[in-house]
């Protein structure tokens, strides 16, 4: 497994120089690019204060960032291209993010993909003034222990790296969290589950914190919803998310992880392989889909965080609108009396 450098040691700058030239060509195919001098430009990306070098992460302090908008056009067409390149192309993509995209985190619940993708980014932002990649961890509050002991651990190995942890919203136990929305709740309505626990705060954290563009640790043979999955998607939102690594399968994760010593959660060791909630996660049998340990026995697969729109963010829209509706009529109405 190759291993990552620092953007301004030689040979990476070597990388960069073929790096413009190759993802040039597919992400911006037409648009007449100039010769660009690696050194002049890594010193542009490195000031997280030079705003005209179209970089700023969650440590930047600058109040605004610049828009990316793809077309769909272009969208269909950058996949098509990077999917043609293979699972190689994962540290040219982690480069280009890191160039291109404003306003960039990492989602994680640190799983085997997520740590990979740390670890790499760690490796490529050595220097002090590299631009660092902050990390978005969503404690539902049920998570087991032993991922929130990995969580200490990941802390003392990458002390450089920024942690937000979003929990949900006016509660900091799971007893907080049962008193407020009732004993399990994942049974007895798990879209609203799904809401309180993972998308409100994802929502909430992505506001807050300004987010436009994510890194995911999803990949195509974690299988399911994911086996289609594009390297780069735009959400009904807007937001960008890139799948650095969808090209890679659990033993090439697996082996990365060996072979740069990077910690991981101790229940892969017990034949976990994809860890969420306690109550919503077991291990998996020889031959089973990576996430098929995920909510065992039923239809669902995602929690709502990378769905289009889940059912109960539908439900809290359609009640949005009509309580503006009753306040607009209200209104009405007391305006109407008052001429009266």
């Amino acid at each position: 497994m190759p291993t990552s450098q620092s953007l301004t040691s030689p040979s990476c700058l070597h990388i960069m120089s073929a790096l413009f030239a190759r993802l040039s060509s597919i992400l911006a195919p037409h648009t007449q690019v100039k010769e660009i001098d690696p050194k002049l430009y890594v010193s542009d990306i490195m000031s997280a204060r030079d705003v005209e070098s179209g970089y700023a992460s969650g440590s930047s302090s600058e109040a605004s960032a610049p828009e990316l908008y793809f077309t769909k056009p272009h969208l269909k067409f950058l996949n098509q291209q990077l999917q043609k390149l293979g699972p190689e192309v994962w540290v040219e993509i982690l480069r280009w993010c890191l160039i291109s995209l404003p306003n960039l985190y990492q989602t994680t619940a640190f799983g085997l993909t997520g740590l990979v993708t740390l670890d790499i980014l760690s490796k490529m932002n050595s220097t002090k003034d590299a631009p660092q990649v902050d990390l978005i961890f969503l404690d539902t509050l049920h998570h087991f222990q032993e991922t929130l002991d990995l969580v200490d651990r990941v802390k003392r190995r990458y002390p450089r790296v920024n942690l937000h942890i979003y929990k949900p919203q006016s509660v900091d136990t799971a007893s907080e969290f049962g008193a407020k929305h009732g004993e399990r709740l994942w049974e007895t309505n798990a879209d609203l589950y799904d809401w309180v626990a993972k998308v409100e705060p994802a929502q909430r954290a992505y506001t807050e914190l300004q987010v436009k563009a994510v890194l995911t640790g999803r990949r195509r043979s974690q299988g399911g919803k994911r086996g289609d999955l594009d390297i780069i998607e735009v959400d009904d939102a807007g937001l960008i998310k890139i799948n650095p690594l969808a090209n890679w399968s659990f033993e090439q994760v697996q082996g990365y992880i060996k072979e740069n010593d990077v910690p991981y959660n101790e229940l892969l060791d017990r034949g976990y392989k994809s860890i969420g909630d306690w109550h919503s996660t077991q291990p998996i049998k020889e031959g089973e889909d990576e996430r098929s340990g995920r909510w065992k026995g039923q239809a669902k697969t995602e929690c709502g965080i990378h769905n289009s729109r889940s059912k109960y963010a539908q439900y809290l829209r359609e009640l949005e609108l009509k309580r503006q509706d009753k306040a607009l009529v209200q209104a009405l109405q007391t305006r109407l009396k008052v001429e009266a």
